[in-house]
């Protein structure tokens, strides 16, 4: 940002897009090292969107749900190598879900269509979330409805329970 801010500032206009994730707004079991880093993106953004704005720079999020990537094979599973851990049941159970979720997920050219047209909207909104409508739509009842209900979802899907 402060190689480009100068020259979005000069000109009035330019368009910052930040890649978040679901992950970003729902804390997801076993990924919270993930979840937490797009925590921190969201944060960031939102504060550099209302710094930005007297300048015509729009700052955008855009919030994937699972993803058909390379990201799937290369996942450290650290849990799963210890025997002893109270947590190996859960996680296995998760991670098949997780690996399954990402291999049947949004194609990379789907993000890049979504990208194509936030740069050509002249009013783009905060955020847009692609991906499975069942990712979306949970995402979306956060703040909706109480924490312990999105927590029980959760819970269920990813077989934590």
């Amino acid at each position: 940002c402060r190689k480009v801010l100068p020259i979005m500032r000069k000109q009035k206009t330019g368009y910052i897009i930040n890649i978040s994730s679901i992950g970003g707004l729902l804390g997801l079991p076993f990924q919270g090292f993930y979840s937490a880093s797009k925590f921190a993106v969201e944060g960031y953004s939102e504060a550099l969107r209302i710094e930005t704005r007297p300048f015509g720079i729009h700052v955008v999020l855009i919030e994937p749900g699972d993803t058909k990537t390379s990201f799937t094979d290369r996942r450290e599973k650290i849990i799963s190598t210890d025997k002893d851990s109270p947590y190996k049941e859960y996680f296995e159970k998760t991670i098949k879900i997780v690996e399954n979720d990402e291999r049947n997920g949004a194609s990379p050219e789907e993000v890049a269509k979504l990208l194509e047209r936030i740069i050509n909207s002249p009013h783009p909104k905060t955020r847009y979330k692609v991906g499975p409508t069942s990712q979306k739509f949970v995402a979306s009842l956060k703040g909706k409805i109480p924490d312990r209900s999105i927590e029980w979802i959760l819970r269920k899907y990813y077989k934590v329970y």
